[in-house]
């Protein structure tokens, strides 16, 4: 891939990516405390699921 292709590509991945994670987490949020439990999620655990940090051999180790 060309420099300057590549200037473009590389931003607009970065944007999308974020979008994609505030799209999760905003409906992450409209769920309520019991659908988050079924899912094994805790409310303050929203964004690091949402980008990706949480797995669930992080989540046995808690």
């Amino acid at each position: 891939m060309s420099t300057m292709l590549s200037t473009i590509v590389r931003p607009a991945e970065e944007i999308a990516r974020f979008l994609v994670r505030r799209a999760a987490i905003a409906r992450l949020c409209a769920l309520d405390d019991d659908a988050l439990k079924d899912i094994g999620l805790a409310r303050s655990e929203i964004e690091a699921a949402a980008s990706g940090l949480m797995t669930a051999s992080n989540r046995a180790r808690l």
